[in-house]
C-alpha cells in the first residue's frame, strides 16, 4: 500500500483494498525519534529511534552507503542487497525497495532472495543423514580437489530471484560410480556461492553498476571454503567482518545517527575495522566453466523450457 517513489500511501490501492488512511500511520524515516519506552516498564524513557527491515539493516551495519556497494546474509535462505541510490532502479526479476531515509534523503536498493541455501546444509544432515553437523560439511568438500562434475541444483521449494519459477525441483546431476557424499556436500555448498552469483550478475545488469567486493554475514559465512568459493566463482572480493550479525548492527546505527551518538555516517565506516577478506584465486576459464556447468544443471530444474 506504501508508494516507494513518493513516500507515501498509495492512493490508488487504498481505495482498491478499501483502507482508510486515516488508519494508516505517519510515515517516518529510518532514523529519526519515534517515541520514548514507559519508564514504569523499562526502568527508563529510552528513545526508539531506528527502524529498518531485517535485511536493509544488514545492509547499513555493512555501511554500504554508496551505490554498487552490496551485502549478502547467508542463512537458511541468501538475501542480497545493492544500494543504487537515490534512484529506485526496475527490474522484473528483482524488488526494487527503500534502503532507507535518513536526514531527509532516501537510497533505494536491489534485493534478491533465495529460497535455500543453508536449509540444504541442514536437509543433508536431519533428512538424509549424511552429515553429523553443519559444519562437517567444509571437511568433506576439503577432501576433493574439485566437484568432478557433480551440481546439486537445491530447489526444495522452488527457485527464487532471479528464476521465480515455483514449480522448479531439487536435483543433482553428474552422479557416477565414484560419486560420494563428500560430492554431495561441496555440491551443496558450490550450491550457495553459484546461486548468490545467479543473483549478483541480475543486480549489475538490471543497474548497470559494478560489484568488485561483497560483503558478508549470517552463521554460513563461517564457512571458509565457501567463502573462497564465492569469492572465486564471483571473481570479485568478498568480505567477511568479525561481527557477523549486521542487522541489529544496523538498526543501533541508525537509532545512534538519530540521537547524536553518532555524528555521521564516515564515524560508522571507523568502526569497520576487523574484516577477513577472501580474494578470487581462479583463472576466468576455470570460473567459466564451473558456472556454464551450473547452469545447465538449473536448466534441468526448471518447471519450464520458457525460463533462460
Amino acid at each position: 500500500m506504501f508508494d516507494i517513489r513518493r513516500l507515501d500511501w498509495d492512493s490508488e490501492l487504498l481505495e482498491i483494498l478499501g483502507v482508510p488512511d486515516s488508519i494508516l500511520p505517519e510515515v517516518m524515516p529510518s532514523s529519526g525519534v519515534f517515541g520514548y519506552t514507559d519508564p514504569e516498564v523499562f526502568g527508563g524513557s529510552v528513545p526508539v529511534a531506528g527502524v529498518a527491515g531485517d535485511q536493509q539493516a544488514a545492509l547499513f551495519g555493512h555501511c554500504a552507503f554508496e551505490e554498487g556497494e552490496s551485502k549478502c546474509t547467508y542463512g537458511t535462505g541468501n538475501f542480497l542487497l545493492m544500494n543504487t541510490g537515490r534512484n529506485p532502479v526496475p527490474s522484473d526479476r528483482l524488488l526494487t525497495t527503500v534502503a532507507w531515509g535518513l536526514g531527509g534523503d532516501v537510497d533505494y536498493a536491489l534485493e534478491g532472495s533465495v529460497f535455500v541455501t543453508g536449509a540444504a546444509i541442514q536437509w543433508l544432515r536431519d533428512s538424509l543423514l549424511m552429515l553429523g553437523d553443519a559444519k562437517e560439511s567444509e571437511a568433506l568438500a576439503r577432501t576433493l580437489d574439485g566437484n568432478d562434475g557433480v551440481y546439486f541444483v537445491p530447489a526444495l521449494t522452488g527457485l527464487g530471484a532471479p528464476y521465480w519459477d515455483q514449480y522448479a525441483r531439487g536435483i543433482i546431476t553428474g552422479i557416477t560410480r565414484g560419486t560420494g557424499r563428500a560430492h554431495i556436500a561441496r555440491a551443496a555448498l558450490e550450491a550457495i556461492a553459484y546461486m548468490t552469483r545467479d543473483v549478483v550478475d541480475a543486480m549489475k545488469i538490471d543497474s548497470g553498476l559494478e560489484m568488485d567486493e561483497l560483503r558478508v554475514d549470517g552463521g554460513a559465512t563461517m564457512n571458509d571454503f565457501l567463502m573462497q568459493f564465492q569469492a572465486d566463482i564471483l571473481g570479485a572480493t568478498v568480505t567477511r567482518p568479525h561481527e557477523i550479525e549486521a542487522t541489529a548492527k544496523g538498526a543501533a546505527y541508525l537509532a545512534g545517527l538519530a540521537v547524536d551518538f553518532w555524528d555521521s555516517l564516515e564515524d560508522l565506516k571507523m568502526l569497520q575495522t576487523e574484516v577477513k577478506e577472501f580474494k578470487p584465486e581462479m583463472s576466468e576459464e576455470r570460473r567459466a566453466s564451473l558456472y556454464a556447468g551450473w547452469r545447465a544443471a538449473v536448466s534441468k530444474a526448471l518447471s519450464s523450457e520458457e525460463h533462460d
